[in-house]
């Protein structure tokens, strides 16, 4: 009955800026962008990478969220890397430092970072 998650939607600070980091930096692509007339919804663009769908939506004036990283709700995405010292070295070259350094995790390698509105993404290379 149910076969996969579709999409996450973000709704970011400053979409522009949220869809070039999601681009320039991880490599999703836009795949459409729809103005909407909806008040606060203004626009809806999704990014892709790979077979994951981010849907970017664009809102007039976004409250932020909650500081705590224990909130309940949406805690983190995450994007499985095929090498992550290679991908912590691209990203420094690109001004993007890890939030939390890759650890071992004896399976897996696991580090975090953060987009442009704080959202964490984690970097998973399994072994």
């Amino acid at each position: 009955m149910f076969k996969r998650i579709d999409h996450v939607e973000i709704i970011p600070r400053n979409a522009e800026r949220t869809i070039r980091f999601y681009t320039d930096i991880l490599g999703f692509q836009v795949i459409s962008r729809e103005a909407v007339n909806a008040p606060p919804l203004k626009e809806v663009i999704y990014l892709r990478l790979g077979d994951t769908t981010i849907e970017v939506m664009s809102v007039d004036d976004p409250k932020p969220g909650a500081e705590s990283p224990w909130q309940i709700g949406l805690r983190a995405i995450a994007l499985e890397v095929e090498d992550m010292a290679k991908a912590v070295e691209y990203l420094k070259t690109r001004g993007i430092s890890m939030s939390l350094a890759p650890v071992d995790l004896g399976n897996s390698y696991r580090g975090e970072l953060r987009d442009p509105d704080g959202l964490i993404i984690e970097l998973r290379q399994w072994k």
